[in-house]
């Protein structure tokens, strides 16, 4: 398995800044906590993996926990900002692989198995159930410049990805399929899947029983 780094996309769970997809049914407040919680899971998966390095990519600020360093944000636009978390973080020789805090039932063996198709591919595109992606990783940080020009957030937003690295010549290969919270629905069904981590107890705790938003 060649060397990677991990890069984790996150807002700091601040209230009315995070999953405001949330409310209703949630408070500002009850949906910090649910983010809060998806982010720290995503983070134990992290320091799990069998990874070189661990960077958050943050956006807001908050304490950065140990085994990890923090860079910030930079850029308009998701796309424009995936791209630049690529670049700012790059390091000679090495791979690199960004999630986000939006799928809290990661684990590090998903994780390793992403960086382990890296020896054979170009790219890992990992899709997410509403049509959107969870995952990429790149052996050529450098080629995340494509993310520029890539609509973030529809639902043809993973086919669009794909294909803006297949025209910059990338050999890109389907990572497995998870899917992200943003919805009520969404964090009910993902709570079900990891029922004892923080993720599923802040769900318990926080979003109301019987919403189907």
């Amino acid at each position: 398995m060649r060397a990677a780094q991990l890069l984790v996309i996150a807002k700091a769970p601040v209230p009315g800044r995070v999953k405001t997809r949330l409310c209703p049914p949630c408070t500002a407040d009850q949906a910090a906590a649910v983010a809060e919680a998806a982010l720290a899971d995503t983070l134990d998966a992290g320091r799990d993996a069998p990874v070189v390095r661990r960077t958050i990519v943050l956006s807001g600020t908050m304490a950065t926990p140990a085994g990890w360093r923090t860079v910030r944000q930079r850029g308009a636009e998701l796309g424009e900002r995936l791209a630049h978390a690529f670049a700012d973080t790059a390091r000679p020789g090495m791979a690199s692989l960004l999630i986000g805090m939006d799928t809290p039932q990661v684990n590090a063996a998903l994780l390793a198995g992403i960086v382990a198709a890296l020896d054979h591919a170009d790219a890992v595109l990992a899709p997410a159930v509403d049509g959107g992606w969870w995952a990429l990783a790149l052996r050529d940080p450098g080629r995340a410049a494509v993310l520029h020009g890539v609509p973030m957030s529809r639902p043809d937003t993973g086919a669009l990805t794909a294909a803006a690295l297949a025209r910059a010549g990338l050999e890109v290969v389907r990572g497995p399929i998870l899917r992200d919270v943003d919805t009520a629905t969404d964090a009910r069904a993902v709570a079900d899947e990891v029922p004892d981590g923080r993720f599923g107890h802040a769900v318990r705790a926080h979003v109301p029983a019987g919403v189907t938003r």
